[in-house]
């Protein structure tokens, strides 16, 4: 049976309703990639983003996945606190980010070793959190995939095939998308078990009919916020629906969140735009409740459960 791994157990879809797939909870984007650590009192995260939470509670969303890998500030620990305070769920990572925010032991580190360490979160626990990763987060460079990138793919794809967790990309470009799907099918995992992060950057949308024709997600993940207008994401999402791809596509803000280089976190910007705004627009767009619930609950579950 699928379930979906969280920061309070195992879920099953019956369990779960609207998911947030993209969404941050602690955000490090200060200078220096990686950042180096800086002390962060849990207490003030939650002050922070615990309202945040409970405002998308109160909307009818049962989970979010948390984004944040390895070489921007992932701190599962204040992940697990947010969590606990509100009895909410969360979809926690393991993997590592594009460069330069790889960081040193990950450039020295064999493919094997790296398979090792995400195989250690996917199965046992981050860094002592007691949280289980239940997917991997990693990205590429805009122009492409640099060999550290391509060995941390390689490994990630090992170890989803050891797992069945589901891979997903930061990667701006369908091409370079297309290079990391020949990848992972070279290691023997498959484009199913892939999502592309933040689809909505590459311009040509044939490349993102292509890609989730092959197989992969594809996610428009930044709702709500610029540069694209509401419009410009329902004209995306009729065209993946007119195409018979529904199936293959995620909704989400790519929002939060504390963010280290800000005093106190800085000011979150709320989970909420998509129920609050962007549902009624695509209902308004002739988009069917059957079609959302399947977009925002179904799609969710089963691109991140294992």
């Amino acid at each position: 049976m699928s379930q979906l791994i969280t920061t309070l157990g195992p879920k099953r879809a019956e369990e779960m309703g609207m998911i947030l797939p993209h969404e941050h909870i602690v955000v490090d984007l200060r200078p220096g990639c990686p950042p180096e650590p800086v002390p962060v009192d849990a207490a003030d995260v939650v002050s922070l983003m615990a309202p945040e939470i409970a405002k998308i509670q109160a909307l009818g969303v049962t989970a979010l996945v948390e984004c944040t890998p390895v070489g921007v500030g992932r701190r599962v620990d204040l992940v697990k606190a947010v969590s606990d305070a509100t009895n909410f769920p969360m979809v926690v990572p393991t993997g590592i980010y594009h460069e330069p925010c790889i960081p040193e032991w990950a450039y020295a580190a064999s493919e094997e070793a790296l398979y090792d360490w995400m195989l250690a979160e996917l199965q046992g626990d981050i860094e002592q959190s007691g949280v289980q990763a239940a997917w991997i987060k990693l990205s590429a460079s805009d122009e492409g995939l640099t060999a550290c990138e391509t060995k941390i793919l390689r490994a990630a794809a090992r170890a989803g095939m050891r797992t069945n967790a589901v891979i997903g990309s930061h990667t701006i470009r369908g091409q370079v998308v297309l290079k990391q799907l020949d990848t992972i099918e070279a290691v023997g995992y498959t484009p199913e078990r892939f999502i592309w992060i933040h689809t909505q950057n590459e311009p040509e949308v044939t490349l993102h009919l292509e890609i989730a024709r092959r197989g992969a997600w594809i996610e428009y993940d930044a709702i709500g916020g610029d540069p694209y207008t509401d419009e410009f994401y329902i004209q995306r999402i009729q065209s993946v629906l007119q195409a018979g791809l529904g199936n293959h596509l995620l909704l989400s803000h790519d929002r939060g969140w504390y963010e280290l280089a800000k005093p106190k976190g800085g000011i979150p910007r709320p989970f909420t735009y998509i129920n609050e705004f962007f549902l009624d627009k695509l209902r308004l767009a002739g988009i069917d409740d059957a079609t959302i619930q399947q977009l925002t609950h179904k799609n969710p579950f089963q691109a991140f459960a294992r």
